[in-house]
């Protein structure tokens, strides 16, 4: 089964108004789960309000828009925040390509993010570079459009892949890109490709407290690679999920599908029925 017993907002409310206050663990609070949407690339260039309608059907909480997103008008954004409104779905994130941090691309960034109510607007792909100097560039260009985003309320991100976590003279880009970044800026954490290079992303996550702000839940394993489900791969789930909220300061999850055996919309209902189950 693939769908959730519901509870109406209503009966939540009136429950917790009837309870005695309770401070609530980092463990205990709801962490919303949502999907990074190039689990459904296909579906959503076919037909973007019908697959953000599934999606939501599904039950997940929130979407990240990927980097074909920046094409879109003022008024394309405000259509897609009327939806996701209507939907009663958020959208915390988007993906980014260089463009989004130049001088000439920023505005453009934090006005479609503004209208989409996002919370972050992160760098998906840092271009071709090799040097670790390099990769102070790439920090260098964060720190600066974050403190223009920051006057707008919002933040930069950073989203790892494979590349940063193979060592280039002895060090690992993440580490340089953590080390010379403002604390503000969150380092969103790619399950997946972190487990692929042969890292921790446990010991991660413990390394950068407050920063692991959002996770791309991708399961990864030897043999299927990232065509495996949530689930079926060698992450650690359930000691990831407990560092992250107890000390990497995530505020939200989202699952990222890269390929199954299944088609995109199937995929993703799947593994947040997965997911459900893990998290009980």
């Amino acid at each position: 089964m693939s769908r959730f017993d519901q509870i109406s907002r209503r009966s939540v409310l009136t429950a917790l108004a009837a309870a005695p206050l309770v401070r609530l663990s980092a463990k205990d609070k709801k962490i919303p789960i949502g999907l990074e949407l190039y689990s459904v690339r296909d579906e959503l260039k076919k037909d973007r309000a019908a697959t953000l309608q599934a999606v939501a059907k599904m039950g997940y909480e929130c979407v990240e828009f990927f980097a074909p997103y920046y094409e879109w008008s003022s008024e394309d954004a405000k259509s897609v925040r009327k939806q996701l409104d209507d939907l009663g779905i958020k959208c915390y994130s988007t993906h980014n390509e260089l463009q989004s941090f130049t001088s000439d691309g920023l505005a453009k960034a934090i006005n479609l993010n503004k209208i989409l109510g996002t919370r972050y607007i992160v760098l998906a792909h840092p271009g071709n570079i090799r040097t670790l100097d390099d990769w102070k560039h790439i920090s260098d260009a964060l720190n600066k459009a974050n403190h223009q985003m920051s006057v707008e309320g919002l933040h930069a991100g950073y989203h790892n892949h494979d590349l940063e976590w193979k060592p280039v003279d002895g060090e690992k880009p993440i580490e340089v890109i953590a080390a010379n970044t403002d604390k503000s800026i969150m380092l969103q954490l790619d399950v997946g490709t972190c487990l692929e290079t042969g890292n921790d992303p446990v010991a991660w996550i413990e390394q950068n407290p407050g920063r692991i702000r959002s996770l791309h839940l991708k399961d990864w394993s030897a043999d299927k690679g990232y065509r495996v489900l949530f689930g079926e791969g060698s992450a650690p789930w359930k000691k990831i999920f407990a560092a992250a909220e107890s000390t990497g300061g995530v505020e939200y999850y989202l699952i990222e599908q890269e390929g199954s055996d299944y088609p995109e919309l199937e995929g993703a209902d799947r593994c947040l029925v997965a997911y459900r189950n893990l998290r009980g």
